[in-house]
Parts: C-alpha cells; structure tokens; sequence
C-alpha cells in the first residue's frame, strides 16, 4: 500500500531509541524527510549512522519551554514546514502515589504532557498556514486505564484527553490528531528488556497471564500504526487512541 508520505516532513521526539527510533526508519523507508530529537548527542548521532545519514537530528531537553519552541523552529528553517509531529519522548519515575514526591508528579507532567502540548501547539500554527497536517501523540495503554505508575498514568491519561480536545478544534484547519496507546512493548534500551533480564521467569509468567497474544509488541508494529495515522489513509480518524496492544487492555473500547 502507498501511502503517499513520499517528501513529507517528519519531525519525533524521543527518536533516538526504542518506538521513536523505529518510527523514523519506518518514514525514511517511505521516502520522508525526517527529523529525530532527543537530549542524548550521542543516541542521536549513533541512530543517524544507522539511517546512513538519512535523517536530521536535533538535541533538546523538551523539558524546557524555551528549547521545545526552538525545536520546532530550527526543524521549520530546515525543512520549510513541518506536516506530521510525533510527540513520542516520554519516562515514568516515581511509585505508590502515597510514596512520591510532588516534585515527580511534575516531573512527569512536563516530560510526558506539557512537552506534547506546547510542541503541538507551535507545530499547528504553521500546519494552519498550509491548511494541513498530522500530530501523533505516543501515550500508552495505562492512560487508558489504571496500571503503571501513577505519575506515568496520570500524564498519559492527560496526554489522551488533550489529544482529543486539539483534534475537535483544529480538524477544521486540515490538520488530524490522533493518538496510539502502546501496550508492554520489548526493545533493547526499554524497561522490559532489563526486567526480563533481571527475572526472565517472572516476566515471561506475566506476558503468559496479561497478554493475550502470547508476547510482547514490538516497536516496528507501533510504526506501522503511526505511518498509517499520518497518512491520507486515515483521513476520517481524528482524536481517537488506538490501542496497539496485542490484547493486552482489559477495556472494552
């Protein structure tokens, strides 16, 4: 299937490791114009030898307010526009809700939920100039439901609402929002892979009792969903999240 992504340009945060990383080689494969950030020089760096030079990188801590707004910036004087952000970087920290520090809470609001909306709303005022565009928010499963830490499902449960409430407002300006909701996903610089390490046992128990299709999901199958949402073939989907989960929500929608 083509899906017609040929010169598009493709900025993702968090996208030198794990489900970023393979976000952006699923783009250079279409024939986009790609751009990945991260804070890392060195991730970044090792990511575009991989690519064969095929993608620009960007460091910034989108943390900050003021480097979020440069990014997007310095990404439009590259490219001259930008038609698909992929609000990916994100982190959990902290445990029990009784047990961690406000300052964790806000932590985890700025990197998984504030960074996603102030880039998004940056990216849309030149998406609105074109009358079109795309914005990916990466959240997760348990901000759909409870599970995770509760800094990290508090955020991303934010991060689902935003996403639906920017998709109502600008659709009218061409422009889709949508988000896809990973489930426990496996690669080599991820949590589950130091779990699995550390307890292969107990890790391979939990994929056995908690989802259903038997093993963990793979970065390159949430690219595939974020390459189709970005593209005009997806064009009567705005504000939904997608569970990509092999099964693994226990909600019912």
């Amino acid at each position: 299937m083509d899906l017609h992504l040929h010169g598009k340009n493709v900025l993702i945060t968090g996208g030198s490791k794990g489900i970023g990383k393979a976000i952006a080689k699923a783009f250079v494969a279409e024939g986009a114009n790609v751009a990945i950030s991260a804070r890392g020089m060195e991730a970044l760096e090792q990511t575009m030898e991989e690519l064969h030079g095929r993608v620009s990188i960007f460091q910034a801590d989108i943390t900050e307010p003021e480097e979020r707004k440069k990014l997007i910036t310095s990404f439009v004087e590259e490219y001259g526009t930008i038609d698909v952000l992929i609000n990916n970087a994100g982190g959990s920290n902290g445990g029990k809700a009784t047990e961690t520090e406000m300052d964790l809470f806000r932590e985890a609001m700025e990197l998984n939920y504030f960074s996603a909306v102030h880039l998004s709303k940056v990216a849309v005022e030149y998406m609105k100039k074109q009358q079109s565009g795309s914005i990916i928010n990466i959240t997760s499963i348990f901000g759909r439901e409870s599970g995770g830490k509760v800094t990290y499902n508090n955020a991303k449960s934010a991060l689902i609402s935003f996403t639906k409430s920017l998709a109502d407002e600008v659709i009218t300006d061409g422009i889709r929002v949508n988000s896809i909701a990973p489930g426990s996903i496996l690669h080599e610089t991820g949590n589950w892979k130091k779990r699995l390490e550390a307890d292969p046992e107990g890790i391979n128990e939990f994929v056995k009792n908690e989802i259903p299709a038997g093993r963990f999901g793979t970065p390159e199958e949430i690219a595939n969903v974020a390459m189709f949402l970005a593209s005009e073939k997806a064009s009567w989907i705005v504000g939904a999240s997608i569970n990509v989960d092999g099964g693994q929500s226990r909600m019912n929608f």
